[in-house]
């Protein structure tokens, strides 16, 4: 079949979109499916308000339709409600063709925490954009609860996956005077809520692997804890196996994709009991959660390495995107349907 994903978030970015898009594609293709991707390469682009490493296209419209109608797709999936998700939803619609979208992000949670815009009116839009959608792609039972008392209709799961290759366990250094050591990766913003970890009294040693704009901020208030960067791959890997807890503070992500790295390298989790770890943590052999982040980040230093990582080999890619797979809506006449006439 050719795929045809349509996405925002792309490289050089750094996240969780990115990750699962780049490992669906990858087995996508390793089960034999075309693949053809629209992201923001070649297109003159701005940056994101509040978030300039996404680099959003400039009236994009009708080099998208060119890019559709060439590929001939016989599935075409929208993974981001941004100027190219929107410019391949509108000429889709305009052909009649169908197409599947995903939910990712809790954009709404993400502009209140911003800018206190309520998260009502844009809840709103987004019904509008998911709305003509064969099905609206969602990681986790918990979000697809959300999504339907929030009205959203054609819901399916797609899952996520950890490549367990790379994250491995690995023998800890000794790191005297440090340890234990509580480690945060991800992007470094005000929705992630690492201040709430930050402020944590623990003991030993804080990490931050990871940046944003609110990195320079929290390093102030917070010399002691140890900022790191950006990581990726065996590097990143490091940092996980190192660690002795992995602690997730935010409250709005649908999934945390960091989390399933850390605990296949045999770190436990600490978290808050809401969207992302309710669902993504669900052995207590794997991770602690409680509204008491403190009490769980302490309680989480007692779990067997071991069972931590059984549980992260849970998911799979490859289960994952054949799930993916299954959710598309192939068009209903020939793969040529979207050529121009």
């Amino acid at each position: 079949m050719r795929i045809l994903i349509a996405t925002d978030a792309w490289l050089p970015q750094v996240n969780g979109v990115v990750t699962t898009i780049i490992n669906t594609v990858r087995e996508l293709r390793a089960l034999g499916h075309e693949v053809g991707l629209v992201t923001h390469e070649g297109f003159r682009t701005f940056p994101c308000p509040s978030y300039p490493e996404i680099r959003l296209a400039v009236a994009p419209g009708a080099r998208v339709a060119r890019m559709v109608d060439e590929f001939e797709p016989d599935a075409v999936h929208v993974a981001t409600e941004a100027p190219l998700g929107l410019a391949v939803r509108r000429h889709c619609l305009a052909r009649g063709v169908p197409f599947t979208t995903a939910f990712h992000t809790q954009i709404p949670e993400y502009v209140h925490a911003r800018c206190r815009l309520p998260v009502a009116i844009t809840y709103r839009w987004l019904r509008w954009f998911h709305g003509p959608a064969a099905a609206v792609m969602v990681p986790t039972p918990e979000v697809h609860r959300r999504l339907t008392s929030r009205g959203f209709t054609n819901l399916a799961y797609w899952s996520r996956g950890v490549d367990s290759d790379l994250f491995v366990p690995a023998r800890r250094e000794a790191l005297p005077g440090r340890r234990p050591i509580f480690l945060y990766a991800g992007r470094v913003a005000v929705e992630k809520n690492i201040e709430a970890f930050l402020a944590l009294d623990l003991p030993g040693t804080k990490w931050v692997v990871g940046d944003g704009p609110a990195r320079a901020c929290l390093e102030d208030r917070f010399p002691a804890a140890v900022f790191h960067g950006v990581q990726h791959g065996q590097a990143l890997a490091h940092y996980y196996q190192q660690a002795d807890v992995f602690v997730f503070p935010s409250r709005t992500d649908t999934f945390g994709l960091v989390m399933i790295e850390a605990m296949a390298c045999g770190t436990p989790v600490a978290a808050y009991p809401v969207t992302g770890p309710i669902d993504v943590v669900r052995d207590p052999a794997a991770g602690v959660l409680s509204i008491d982040l403190r009490a769980a980040a302490r309680a989480a230093l007692d779990l067997e390495r071991a069972a931590v990582r059984c549980h992260a080999l849970r998911f799979s890619w490859t289960a994952a995107t054949r799930q993916f797979v299954e959710n598309l809506s192939p068009a209903k006449t020939s793969p040529n349907i979207v050529r121009a006439a």
